[in-house]
């Protein structure tokens, strides 16, 4: 018999938001993967890092973190031929992502290239999205409003259409996109509903209103939030100010 393989989502970064679900998995699997970038800590794993065990094989993914594209394709071919081994000897494989699995996650990649062949179960985790509705006090979204989740690479007038469209508008990826998002955002005239978190749940986390940020650059870990609908209520909620711990 196989193994199963197992996507756990691990959440935003406090370990206190894992599910019990993730838990009773990840601390009874022989074998546990993750992202890695090729400096510097797992972010993925740091979540976890205080149930791990010695007796649990680890197996890093690593992947670059640089601006232009790299061979992602190569590196999941090879962390699925070696997950695919530990599956194929009987032993389940858990392989945690930050957030949610199929939310932006990374192990969408490796679903597609194993799910065919082995039983697999996603468990889902609270994204970086949610949490920031909560860490910000202010909600998403509301009765008939349409949320929309805009990555910040896309070109300068996708992101006006949504912006000109949408109730909620929530910017990930943002990065060293801050200031050409932040200048859209202006021309929109939005930027009193906008705020701006970055590393939502950890003990750094930043939160305040887009027009006192100063940095012309995010850091990897960074949203902007944007109401602009139906709902007065929420649309009047002051903005939270909270700089780093």
């Amino acid at each position: 018999m196989t193994g199963t393989l197992y996507g756990l989502g691990v959440g935003p970064g406090d370990p206190e938001l894992l599910t019990l679900k993730t838990h009773r998995i990840l601390t009874g699997s022989k074998v546990v993967a993750y992202p890695a970038p090729d400096s510097g800590e797992s972010f993925a794993r740091s979540i976890v890092a205080q149930y791990l065990t010695p007796d649990q094989l680890e197996i890093p993914i690593v992947v670059p973190m640089r601006v232009e594209r790299f061979p992602a394709k190569s590196v999941y071919d090879q962390a699925a031929r070696e997950i695919a081994s530990h599956l194929d000897s009987g032993k389940d494989v858990a392989v945690l992502c930050e957030g949610d699995p199929f939310f932006y996650g990374s192990f969408m990649y490796l679903y597609e290239r194993l799910a065919e062949d082995y039983a697999c179960e996603i468990v889902p985790g609270i994204s970086s999205l949610m949490a920031s509705g909560a860490e910000l006090g202010r909600p998403l979204a509301a009765r008939k409003d349409i949320l929309s989740v805009v990555p910040a690479p896309l070109e300068d007038d996708l992101i006006a259409a949504q912006l000109a469209q949408s109730d909620a508008i929530a910017f990930i990826k943002v990065g060293r996109h801050l200031q050409r998002v932040k200048s859209l955002i202006e021309q929109a005239g939005l930027m009193s509903q906008a705020a701006y978190l970055e590393r939502v749940t950890l003990d750094n986390q930043r939160i305040m209103p887009l027009t006192v940020t100063g940095d012309d650059v995010a850091p990897y870990f960074s949203m902007i939030l944007i109401y602009r609908g139906a709902e007065d209520w929420i649309a009047s909620l002051p903005l939270p100010l909270s700089e780093a711990i």
